[in-house]
């Protein structure tokens, strides 16, 4: 039996360097970009081993989940770790930043989340990355869900380590993830005895044997569909143009957050101030009383495909998340989303409005 997927040529280095070559066109930056064969937990871990270690003194930024993964691999590493933890419900502030480097001066090290999807907020990076670029420390930044919703700009932030991942706003795969890299982290690696070698986590294996090498010979076999998906997704966002890929993205957060306001029923936007909202997926507060679990499901009822989720872990009884990146990030699934969720507040003899709520969405999309 024959099928167009599992009977296509080989991948060739040089088309993966040419998908590496247009991420980096994609992020504008002159760093290395390496494209590691898995879901991007596999760079976001990678790149911390190889560059943090026992001399290394980090501040770990916590604004949601990933945040606090982070500190536990730093602190794993050897490192000790300076967790500077804000309400899930807000963003952390570049004063928030230069305050704990005052505090701490022996600080070389800084990870930080963009956007937390898991819980809707999104924090300032150009203003962050000035104050860590004043005091010399690594910028380490997790762009995975950012990336396609809002501008990532790893060379104008000075960002040593971005990792993004093409899964939520690039509307691609989430089998493979990219990591760009500058010198001073590829130095940082290099005298690192920690550093991952051999290991399907290491970044210095990919320095050494394909970018040292002219990119000519790969580490292993590539994921073949997930690097053609990859391409994929990355043309489109060219075609359509990377700015009207993020107005898409911010247009839907917009009209989500002006929906949700309008609909009431006890609705409320889990992140305080728009400012702080991520165009990647707004995230609701569950009338009080009511399961988040229980209202989302019932509204997933009528149409499973929704860009509906209950928030992970602790917050799965407060928090509604409303997915809208993608090939979600259109007027419909916003629509979409506000008619089940007011179908499901209904059902829980709540007063809602709903005409009112599809009519603040289509006035707040721009």
């Amino acid at each position: 039996m024959t099928h167009p997927f599992l009977d296509l040529a080989p991948l060739s280095a040089g088309r993966f360097a040419s998908i590496e070559d247009r991420v980096a066109r994609l992020l504008s930056t002159e760093q290395n970009v390496v494209i590691m064969q898995g879901e991007a937990l596999l760079p976001l871990e990678g790149a911390i081993r190889a560059t943090a270690g026992p001399g290394t003194t980090a501040l770990n930024v916590i604004t949601g989940p990933y945040g606090q993964t982070f500190g536990d691999w730093l602190r794993d590493c050897g490192a000790t770790v300076v967790d500077l933890a804000v309400p899930f419900h807000t963003a952390v502030g570049a004063e928030q930043i230069r305050r704990a480097f005052a505090e701490h001066p022996e600080i070389d090290f800084v990870s930080l989340v963009h956007a937390e999807a898991a819980t809707g907020n999104t924090n300032p990076v150009a203003e962050i990355g000035e104050v860590v670029k004043e005091h010399g420390a690594l910028f380490y930044l997790d762009a995975v869900a950012s990336v396609g919703a809002e501008p990532v700009l790893p060379d104008a932030w000075g960002v040593d380590l971005c990792v993004i991942g093409a899964q939520k706003a690039m509307g691609g795969p989430a089998g493979v993830s990219a990591v760009s890299v500058s010198e001073r982290a590829w130095a940082r690696m290099a005298a690192n005895p920690r550093a991952p070698r051999r290991s399907y986590l290491s970044l210095l294996d990919w320095k050494e044997r394909w970018v040292d090498g002219g990119r000519k010979a790969l580490l292993h076999a590539p994921a073949q569909l997930e690097m053609l998906a990859l391409e994929a997704c990355v043309e489109r966002i060219e075609a359509e143009g990377p700015a009207r890929v993020m107005a898409r993205h911010a247009s839907a957060a917009a009209a989500t957050r002006a929906g949700a306001a309008a609909l009431g029923g006890g609705l409320e936007p889990y992140v305080h101030e728009a400012a702080h909202a991520a165009p990647v997926a707004t995230t609701l507060r569950s009338p009080s009383g009511v399961s988040a679990v229980k209202l989302v499901a019932r509204a997933l009822a009528s149409d499973p495909a929704l860009a509906l989720a209950a928030g992970g872990g602790a917050l799965a009884e407060e928090m509604i998340r409303v997915n809208h990146y993608g090939a979600d990030a259109t007027p419909g699934a916003v629509r979409g989303s506000l008619t089940a969720l007011a179908g499901a507040l209904a059902d829980e003899g709540r007063d809602v409005d709903l005409q009112g709520a599809l009519r603040a969405a289509d006035a707040a999309w721009q």
